[in-house]
Formats: C-alpha cells, sequence, structure tokens
C-alpha cells in the first residue's frame, strides 16, 4: 500500500491574523468543500477547535455516501493546525495546514498524507480515481479561498 502525500501552497492578501480565524472555524469547511461532494458536519455547533477534538462529516463521492470523523491532533494558533482521520474512507489521513506572514499577507500550505486501504486495488482507485478527484477538491478550494480573500470581499467573511 503506497502513502501518497498531496501539497500545496497559497498566497492570501490578507494578515495571517485574518486569515486563520477563518480555517478556525469548522463551519467554513462547508463553504471550502465542492458541492459534488455534498458535505455536511455533523458535529454540533459551536465547535471549539483545540487539540483533541472530534469532527464528524457527512458526504457522498462519487453517490456513495461516507461518514467521516476526524481529529485534531495539533493546534497552534494562528500558526498552524492538523487533523487526522479517526474513522472514513482512507487508510490514513494525516493534514498539516500551517500558516506564514508574508509582506503583503499570508502564505498557506497544506500538506496531505494519506493511504488508501484495500492494498493493491486502493492503489489502482488512487492512479484511476482517487488522485484527481482530491486535487479537484484542492483546486476548488484554492479558486473559493482566492474569491473569499480578494481585496474586493473584505469584511464579507464569517
Amino acid at each position: 500500500m503506497a502513502t501518497h502525500t498531496l501539497r500545496r501552497e497559497q498566497f492570501i492578501p490578507r494578515p495571517i491574523e485574518e486569515v486563520f480565524p477563518f480555517f478556525a472555524d469548522a463551519r467554513n469547511l462547508e463553504t471550502l468543500t465542492p458541492p459534488w461532494l455534498n458535505f455536511k458536519i455533523l458535529t454540533p455547533s459551536p465547535i471549539d477547535m483545540r487539540a483533541g477534538v472530534h469532527l464528524d462529516y457527512r458526504l457522498k463521492w462519487h453517490g456513495l455516501p461516507i461518514s467521516w470523523k476526524t481529529e485534531i491532533l495539533a493546534w497552534n494558533p494562528p500558526h498552524s493546525f492538523t487533523d487526522v482521520q479517526l474513522r472514513g474512507p482512507y487508510g490514513l489521513w494525516h493534514h498539516v495546514h500551517t500558516f506564514f506572514s508574508d509582506p503583503n499577507g499570508s502564505r498557506m500550505v497544506d500538506v496531505v498524507t494519506y493511504r488508501l486501504p484495500f492494498g493493491p486495488l486502493g492503489d489502482l482507485a488512487h492512479a484511476t480515481l482517487v488522485r484527481r478527484d482530491l486535487e479537484r477538491v484542492f483546486d476548488y478550494r484554492a479558486r473559493v479561498i482566492a474569491s473569499l480573500f480578494s481585496p474586493q470581499s473584505a469584511g464579507t467573511r464569517r
């Protein structure tokens, strides 16, 4: 079973003190997730984000219903947080979100280390479907973040 890494970096033209609170609000995951996944957070609000918090989600992937439970493993505002899958579609899901101050805003780096279950079948699914779908999800997320944090949208976020 192969372990894979997805790394994305994005400049955000806003200070880290404005950017991190948006990502600290778990409700914004629904905004950042493509509508074709029918993503819903099941954990009741308000969610006090901190290390040890568990978050439950529901989504549909190619019509298949998926339940997903993650834990916030590390919480270091406004610089980073890490979530790991406790239950869900992956054999391993470890997602580190890191935020850096930049002279003209912030830089956000996502590093997802993941592995699919089912051995060679999982590797085949990754090569034919999962890698592309995961890249599409993060492409969508990057477009939404760029739109939400554009100079024209200042003050319109939750």
